[in-house]
This record gives structure tokens, sequence and C-alpha cells, in this order.
């Protein structure tokens, strides 16, 4: 998943992934299924862009990057915007979606 440059948040975005039989966190050996732009660790592409990984194993190198699930186990993730700008509402701008990298 690709979160766009110049994300139109004034105070932070958030990705959390979330259990749909509990619908809380999902439960892994990560501390926290998520990545926010506040965290250390997180990598940005030169564009100011930001990938971000999800399966049950990190891509290597990419471990700043990566929220951890559990094989076998259904998921949904969440995007949220802290302080959402009106290029939020307006829909210029939109987040990647999930897409499968083989």
């Amino acid at each position: 998943m690709t979160i766009p440059a110049n994300v139109p948040a004034k105070d932070f975005w958030s990705v959390v992934v979330y259990d749909p039989q509990t619908r809380s966190e999902l439960q892994t050996d990560q501390k926290f299924p998520s990545k926010n732009n506040k965290k250390a660790g997180i990598v940005e592409n030169k564009d100011g862009s930001v990938d971000l990984y999800f399966g049950a194993k990190a891509p290597e190198g990419k471990e700043g990057n990566w929220i951890q699930t559990v094989p076998g186990k259904g998921w949904f993730a969440i995007l949220r915007l802290y302080g959402p700008l009106d290029p939020w509402f307006d829909k210029e701008w939109q987040p990647g979606e999930i897409e499968i990298i083989k």
C-alpha cells in the first residue's frame, strides 16, 4: 500500500490492522499492528510517499514499513487522518490500494 506524499492531515496519519472477528487490533508479535508518520523507523520514498507492507514476514530491508499479519487469518486495515484537511474532503488526495507483490 502506498501512502502518497503530502498527506492532508494537520497532525498525523495512521494505518492499523484489525481482526475481523474481534474488531480489535490483530494480535501478532508486533507490539502494535500499525504504522504512522510519527513513529521512528518508517522510511519515506524520495518523492515523500511511504510504501507499507503487510504479511507474516517483513520483506528484506523493509522492516520499518512492515505491519505483521497472521497466516490463514483474515484482517482489514484502516487509514486514519488526524486533523484531516480540505484535500481529503475534496477528494484531491487519495491513498493507494493494497496490492499483492510477488
